[in-house]
């Protein structure tokens, strides 16, 4: 490794070091926001060791000893070619309810393949609830994709599929936020109000660009370290060295979060799977 902060090297590693108070001898492994890229998400869950190679939770998740965090948004695809993939055509049309029925029916599937997973993890895997979770279960407000194609797929009144009742109930109970050995896992930032997804959330421009902008606000979450997605990275998970937080929405540059904790310090890496 040439520097604490250099990007990944061949072991796929960039590694920092955080004094803990309250010591947790053990390691979690977060993801990014998945957005239906559940291929990615297998493997890097078999990468961490955590899952086998037919998606079942491997004895390494059943000890005890690694917990799995995913930081929401588990639906709604991020484009266009994603969507028409998914549905088998060469164009999504998102005016024709056949194909929004086929995208809800795709989602559905890895939904369900997922929750067995984690019903089977003894309590090792948690998701964060994200505002695009949260838009499919309440349909409070229609998000679209950067190219304004609007997910509707989960809109029985605009031709989609709602979520079945026991996936609702199950999305419904993700929590906004979840602290781990002093180390915050949340969907779009520290503070309280970034877990709660209405108009000011969507109109408020430190929503997506705090980390950047204003990253001290990570120090207003009582913990020593923060971990968030919302904001995608392009160049792959971002680490500050300065106010000890992770933006780990990064699933497109092939990377998740392996944090470990020793004693009571963190050793938070990134891993190129």
């Amino acid at each position: 490794m040439n520097s604490l902060w250099s990007a990944p090297t061949r072991e796929g590693t960039c590694e920092i070091a955080v004094t803990l108070d309250s010591p947790v001898p053990h390691k979690v492994i977060a993801l990014g926001d998945v957005h239906g890229r559940w291929a990615e998400v297998w493997r890097a869950l078999r990468a961490a060791g955590v899952a086998s190679g037919v998606g079942e939770a491997t004895q390494t998740l059943l000890s005890g000893s690694t917990e799995v965090v995913l930081i929401g948004d588990l639906v709604h695809y991020k484009d266009p070619e994603s969507y028409a993939q998914a549905v088998g055509e060469e164009a999504f049309d998102a005016s024709d309810p056949r194909h929004l029925r086929r995208a809800a029916k795709a989602q559905i599937r890895e939904l369900c393949r997922f929750k067995g997973y984690m019903d089977c993890s003894s309590g090792a895997v948690s998701v964060i609830l994200g505002n695009h979770d949260e838009a499919a279960l309440t349909r409070h407000y229609t998000l679209a994709t950067q190219g304004g194609l609007e997910h509707s797929e989960f809109d029985p009144s605009k031709g989609g599929l709602m979520l079945p009742d026991e996936l609702g109930s199950w999305m419904a109970n993700f929590p906004r936020q979840k602290v781990i050995g002093d180390v915050q896992f949340a969907h779009a930032g520290p503070l309280p109000g970034m877990g709660v997804y209405d108009t000011f959330f969507y109109h408020d421009p430190d929503t997506r660009r705090w980390w950047r902008d204003k990253p001290e606000l990570a120090q207003q979450s009582g913990c020593r370290f923060g971990v968030y997605g919302h904001t995608v990275m392009p160049d792959g998970i971002y680490l500050d060295k300065t106010y000890f937080f992770a933006m780990i929405d990064a699933l497109d540059a092939c990377q998740f979060l392996e944090l470990t904790f020793l004693g009571d310090e963190l050793h938070a890496g990134i891993r190129t799977f």
